[in-house]
């Protein structure tokens, strides 16, 4: 499972995340937990790891589970295409 395509961020900081992406966002230092809104996050706040693109609430956004790159949709679809 290299990419995940999430369709919309929740905000520029994090979006929340199910149980099942839980061990790849621990791996890439990306999980945040303990927050009063949900029990897992995928932090985000660094932007795009091909050119700091900040991700905005309601983007649609990748993660690679293999590298931990969170990458904006263009860099998420050009790195799909290349896989």
């Amino acid at each position: 499972m290299p990419l995940i395509r999430f369709e919309m961020a929740d905000s520029t900081e994090r979006t929340q995340i199910g149980e099942g992406i839980v061990r790849f966002a621990a791996q890439a230092g990306r999980l945040e937990t303990g927050r009063e809104e949900g029990k897992y996050f995928l932090q985000h706040a660094d932007g795009c790891g091909e050119d700091g693109t900040r991700i905005g609430p309601g983007d649609a956004f990748f993660f690679d589970t293999e590298t931990g790159d969170i990458l904006c949709a263009a860099h998420g679809e050009e790195r799909s295409e290349e896989a």
